[in-house]
């Protein structure tokens, strides 16, 4: 019944090592099925080369697990409270790639500094507040998905132009209409990180980049206006 939503999620898991993305089994992928208020994801702490279709765990958006033989992702709360809270998102991958988790752990947005950044991101890649020792006593995964909802709300930031966060302290999550545009949206945050890195090396003081070439290259793969690409297909790559 879910095959197809199983191989969507088991093919956005396996993708995340292949572009250097995962260490160890750190991070995760799924995939939404929303009509049906399911969503697929890793089952935990699985090595990604043990990896099945059929080891995806389905989940759905009260938190019960409806098929699968395995316990779901430590991470599964989380991806729940995004899907709850952005009507939009379709897909969600987890990782802890080095750059951007560098920023993460710094408690600092990765500044937007150049057209590559443009291309994905209408700003900075956002950082979250530094949760309370409260909300990690509790419901500590639940409550990361908050402090993301939280992020945007509070600055009035759009997840279609945004779709990525720094959890402070921890890691980037990203999301999309589908798990592989999440996937290819944490290739470009990790890239960029590294990008915004190398940049503030050679030059600290370095400004944020023009708000006119900002505009037209988000706004020339995004929107009604967008061109780039072919009619049809997807507009990104």
């Amino acid at each position: 019944m879910f095959t197809e939503l199983k191989r969507e999620a088991y093919e956005a898991n396996l993708a995340l090592p292949q572009q250097g993305l995962i260490n160890l089994t750190f991070g995760n992928a799924s995939a939404l099925d929303r009509a049906r208020g399911v969503f697929a994801i890793k089952p935990s702490g699985v090595a990604y080369a043990a990896l099945r279709p059929e080891d995806m765990v389905l989940v759905d958006l009260e938190g019960r697990v409806v098929e699968g033989t395995m316990r779901p992702s430590s991470d599964t709360p989380t991806h729940r409270r995004l899907y709850l809270g952005f009507n939009s998102v379709g897909g969600i991958v987890h990782t802890h790639s080095s750059h951007a988790t560098s920023f993460a752990q710094a408690g600092r947005p990765i500044p937007i500094f150049g057209t590559t950044h443009a291309d994905y991101f209408f700003g900075d890649v956002p950082v979250t507040r530094k949760m309370t020792p409260a909300e990690i006593g509790g419901a500590y995964e639940w409550e990361t998905g908050n402090v993301i909802l939280e992020c945007f709300q509070s600055h009035g930031i759009d997840p279609l132009d945004s779709p990525g966060v720094l959890v402070n302290r921890h890691a980037p999550f990203t999301w999309g209409d589908t798990v592989a545009r999440a996937v290819e949206v944490a290739v470009a945050v990790e890239c960029v990180a590294q990008l915004a890195l190398m940049s503030l090396q050679l030059e600290p003081d370095l400004s944020r980049i023009e708000p006119e070439l900002l505009d037209k290259h988000f706004k020339r793969k995004h929107g009604a206006g967008a061109y780039y690409g072919q009619p049809g297909a997807s507009s990104h790559g």
